[in-house]
């Protein structure tokens, strides 16, 4: 419990969507456990840290492993057995897709038998939306038309999503 309150929100729902998207795919922990499975995780936003750094939480031992992106994937990796590839990337807005196209390489390339891709991100604070904003990045009216010719910006959003490869 004390380690789960110090951890960024993104690390605990990937946890979950992860271990979800594995299950349905009909793995289980007990046949993970040891194997060769891949974790590639997309996840940029690390508003966490500010969050952790403003409460008591972040006076905790968990509070720099529960805020640190590059720890993100090994989680999962370490809560299932997983001895496969392992690695959080940060590009930004192509994270998740930077991740999926490494899962896939590492497939091809039998690094591993079963590659478990995510993407995350969560907006904890507005200081990013209001730069962006500021800077005319973003859609004043808050829909995005990519490639479109009523295109003036795009919109942020937050999510998370895992499939299980094979």
């Amino acid at each position: 419990p004390a380690e789960a309150a110090a951890m960024d929100p993104q690390q605990r729902l990937f946890l979950e969507v992860g271990y979800a998207a594995l299950h349905g795919a009909g793995e289980r922990r007990a046949s993970l456990l040891g194997g060769d499975a891949g974790v590639f995780l997309g996840i940029a936003a690390n508003d966490w840290q500010s969050v952790a750094a403003q409460s008591p939480i972040g006076r905790s031992v968990y509070a720099a492993t529960g805020g640190s992106i590059s720890i993100a994937a090994g989680r999962l990796s370490f809560v299932l057995g997983l001895q496969g590839p392992c690695v959080s990337y940060d590009t930004a807005c192509s994270a998740a897709l930077v991740a999926n196209h490494a899962g896939m390489r590492a497939l091809q390339m039998n690094e591993c038998v079963t590659g478990l891709v995510s993407g995350v991100s969560i907006m904890l604070l507005p200081g990013v939306h209001i730069s962006f904003g500021t800077a005319g990045m973003t859609s004043p009216n808050g829909k995005c038309h990519t490639f479109d010719k009523r295109a003036d910006g795009y919109c942020r959003g937050e999510a998370c999503g895992s499939v299980a490869l094979r």
